[in-house]
């Protein structure tokens, strides 16, 4: 294999798919393709355009518009409507109104005015970068090896020498309509142009077809890596002055940091975490150019907006109070930087805690309001730690200054934007683990706290069951937000092995519910000691083993936490032929009041649920035991849910759904002054009333 291949782009273009597109279509296929590979841009990062005859539904005249993606989207995954469409005549009108830069902010307002078909898309900043280039198509991207050069102290050199005077160049300037008409006036002044790199910030390219662009934009993307590649300086970064631990060892570094700084950190929301020790990540963390490149921060501002104006370097072996020190010293350090770079009307100060935790030897942790946002801001940093490299090998890198830096992150235009944002749902940030994930309550369970926001552990036996559960929530919520880990209560070391997955993959535990299920039924001299073993194993000790873990977990981060048992109406009220099964519900019961007793003065709150003859969707009642509990009744199977719903007080079937709702409040703040207690969900039963 040729040693280029694996830097270069592939021109993924299907003429004969793109053949059956209009205009429209053929700009999404070029977007899609362009974000699909982060090489080429990061996600929600760059735009693409289409300039494009349409008839005026007002005048019924032919109209050129402009279709540009839209504020918030990403050009990978974005659908049709994700683009803004807008006069052009309106836009060259709101241009001939320019005057100076004090107007910038409010010509993003006034694009208001320019959209076409009133499309409710609203159009983003980087409109007028588009809009004034006198070209069909328009790409903008963030490419890691365009970047480099443009973050570079050679850049202008360098633009010239790699591209040979096909590309321009623009210096650093925030994106507006001041940045818009001077990329306009350069493409007219240079017909010659392909595209321009822009200073600290990325590359455009234009052409007149879509098909065109699209490949310029590859072919461009592809010199600047080849030519970085064969000129920059080995080894990367200076060399490594630290050695990497093993993965292993790496592994559980991060599961003990990661509580640590979560719980630090968390006081205000709630932060779900993600941990990455990639082959690029361990050369930077490791390296000699460490100390100097990561206080220098990032250079792009899709870059910079993601994680913070720089990352804070944490030891592997930090011990507690060190650990304070260090998110104290990131505090104090970044209220300094508000206070040196604040304008008179800038807004309050924003959450002062890092975004990126860079661990020598180990790799890198991030934190954020969700685990997609995480995960998103690590490959961010990724995409920064790609441009230093590329910068540093064939240059001196330059960070984004400080002022312009502050100047993109405190914008009042990103403030408008952030304060758009819908409100955070209940548990945004917040992670559960769920035992018999998989069941109907636990299935139940888990869809009731995605809901709000929560990032779920499914914990259960049956893999393939496990699998199903798992893929449909990760279809219907992300799959950043849902993960499965197979797990036997029974087992101690499989219950801290899926702990250590849930704090790996999240960075903590909120919420545990123990949830997994066993029934048994048998009078009280039929019972063998392996029935009566394998039922205290699975719900007594299987709830101390998961409520234990959990425990020590929420203790480590110190911010509280929320433990719901499912028990049952026979774990406070007995009934004849089920011994092992109602002695071992009641332990469950009184299992959580212990634990309520000494969580308490740490905010952890342990409650219980207990449900009466759930059905549906159960895996128990799909057994043995519908059989016994219809026998015991003198009643078919299939009559078993109308028995249990005349036999409650209000007449009504008791659903997955219904326990679910009981669940929610327990681990919600709807109930942040309950523990100790246990909720009935069984439609009334007065023998489980409580005494």
């Amino acid at each position: 294999m040729d040693a280029m291949t694996d830097i270069t782009l592939p021109n993924l273009w299907d003429a004969s798919k793109a053949a059956t597109m209009d205009e429209p279509g053929k700009l999404l296929y070029r977007s899609n393709l362009l974000g699909s590979d982060l090489r080429i841009t990061n996600f929600g990062g760059g735009n693409t355009s289409a300039k494009v005859k349409a008839r005026d539904p007002l005048t019924g005249e032919e109209v050129t518009v402009l279709w540009v993606k839209g504020s918030g989207g990403d050009i990978g995954s974005m659908k049709l409507d994700g683009f803004a469409t807008l006069y052009m005549d309106k836009l060259a009108q709101l241009r001939a109104q320019y005057r100076s830069l004090d107007q910038e902010d409010a010509m993003v307002d006034a694009l208001g005015h320019c959209i076409f078909n009133l499309n409710p898309r609203a159009p983003s900043i980087d409109t007028w970068l588009h809009g004034f280039v006198p070209k069909a198509h328009v790409d903008h991207v963030h490419s890691d090896a365009v970047i480099a050069i443009a973050a570079c102290a050679e850049q202008v050199r360098l633009t010239e020498e790699i591209f040979g005077g096909e590309i321009g160049y623009l210096p650093w300037q925030r994106p507006g309509i001041d940045l818009g008409i001077k990329l306009g006036e350069l493409a007219v002044s240079r017909p010659d142009l392909k595209g321009v790199v822009l200073g600290q910030h990325g590359l455009f390219t234009w052409a007149d077809t879509a098909e065109d662009c699209y490949a310029l934009t590859l072919e461009i993307i592809n010199k600047a890596a080849v030519w970085l590649r064969e000129h920059g300086k080995t080894p990367a970064f200076g060399g490594a002055i630290v050695e990497a631990l093993a993965p292993a060892e790496r592994a559980s570094v991060a599961r003990r940091l990661m509580p640590l700084i979560r719980g630090r950190i968390s006081k205000g929301e709630m932060k779900a975490g993600h941990f990455t020790d990639a082959a690029p990540v361990l050369e930077f963390v490791n390296s000699a150019a460490l100390a100097d490149l990561a206080p220098m921060g990032t250079s792009c501002p899709d870059h910079f907006l993601r994680t913070k104006i720089k990352p804070l370097v944490v030891p592997h072996d930090v011990d507690e109070a060190g650990l304070d020190a260090l998110l104290e010293g990131y505090r104090a350090d970044y209220a300094a930087y508000y206070e040196r770079c604040k304008h008179a009307n800038s807004p309050a100060m924003r959450d002062p805690n890092a975004v990126i935790y860079l661990v020598p030897g180990v790799g890198m942790i991030s934190f954020a309001k969700d685990k997609a946002t995480a995960r998103i801001s690590a490959e961010f940093y990724l995409n920064a730690i790609n441009v230093m490299r590329g910068a540093s090998g064939v240059s001196v890198y330059q960070g984004l200054p400080e002022q312009e830096a502050f100047d993109i992150e405190y914008w009042l235009l990103e403030e408008a934007k952030l304060q758009r944002m819908p409100k955070p749902k209940s548990l945004a940030g917040r992670v559960a683990f769920i035992t018999g994930g998989a069941g109907g309550i636990g299935s139940a369970t888990a869809d009731r706290l995605l809901r709000e926001g929560c990032n779920v552990v499914l914990a259960d036996i049956d893999q393939a069951s496990l699998d199903e559960v798992v893929a449909g929530f990760g279809k219907k919520y992300g799959r950043d937000s849902v993960r499965g880990v197979l797990m036997n209560v029974t087992s101690e070391a499989a219950v801290t092995q899926a702990f250590e997955a849930t704090v790996q993959a999240y960075g903590g535990v909120d919420i545990v519910v123990n949830n997994a299920g066993i029934t048994t039924a048998a009078p009280v001299e039929d019972t063998t000691l392996a029935m009566w073993n394998k039922t205290m194993d699975i719900l007594s000790t299987g709830y101390f083993l998961v409520g234990r873990e959990g425990y020590r977990i929420m203790k480590t981060q110190g911010i509280g936490g929320s433990m719901v048992f499912i028990s049952s109406k026979n774990g406070v009220a007995a009934s004849p032929g089920a011994s092992a099964y109602c002695t071992a519900k009641a332990a469950e019961i009184h299992l959580a009041r212990c634990m309520a007793l000494e969580g308490a003065p740490m905010g952890i709150r342990v409650n219980v649920v207990n449900p009466d003859a759930v059905l549906r969707g159960s895996k128990i009642w799909a057994g043995e035991w519908s059989q016994q509990r219809a026998a015991s009744n003198k009643i078919s199977v299939d009559q078993l849910e109308d028995h249990y719903r005349k036999r409650s007080l209000l007449q009504r079937s008791v659903f997955p759904e219904d326990i679910a709702e009981g669940v929610y409040f327990f681990a919600s703040d709807l109930s942040n002054k309950s523990t100790g207690n246990f909720l009935n969900v069984d439609a009334g039963n007065a023998v489980s009333f409580t005494r």
